[in-house]
């Protein structure tokens, strides 16, 4: 008798196992459909959160230049003997200076799309505007500076508002 609950035991824990396989496997299937269909539910989704992190790029890209172009002005690379660092007046030197490290920073921020380096982006941006409008006689008051700035600021404000509208909160 001990020998038929001893089969009967043996066959029930074959069937356990088969049965567990079983389930692994349709999870294993569960699981991997789930997640083709989320990335595919997310990609038509985050529209305008791509478009941000796109235009966030596009910035990054345009930070570096800037921050390259400052460098150069203070190194010497662009302007002639009469335009040298040397030669301008203390208030230049210090808002080149301060453009110069703070926009290539803020360039690292807005590649990688973080909440710092689109502060440190907002930050460059109102002071190229406060410098141009209030303090004409550094850089030159240039009122076309000025709209770029308030220009790139606003599709900043409305990206970010778009896609913020994406996300449920």
């Amino acid at each position: 008798m001990s020998e038929i609950s001893t089969r009967d035991a043996a066959r029930d824990g074959t069937r356990d196992a088969a049965r567990d396989t079983a389930r692994e496997t349709a999870r294993e299937t569960a699981m991997s459909v789930a997640a083709i269909s989320s990335e595919r539910t997310e990609s038509d989704d985050n529209v305008w959160t791509r478009r941000l992190v796109l235009f966030l790029r596009v910035m990054a890209l345009l930070s570096i230049l800037k921050g390259l172009y400052h460098w150069a002005q203070v190194t010497g690379f662009v302007g002639g003997e009469d335009e040298a660092f040397e030669n301008q007046s203390m208030a230049w030197q210090a808002a080149t200076v301060y453009f110069a490290v703070i926009e290539l920073v803020a360039a690292v921020g807005l590649w990688l799309a973080t909440p710092w380096g689109a502060v440190v982006w907002l930050t460059t941006v109102v002071s190229m505007a406060v410098i141009e409008l209030m303090f004409p006689g550094i850089y030159g008051g240039s009122l076309i500076v000025v709209g770029v700035e308030a220009f790139m600021l606003a599709a900043y404000l409305a990206l970010a508002w778009m896609a913020a509208r994406e996300r449920p909160p």
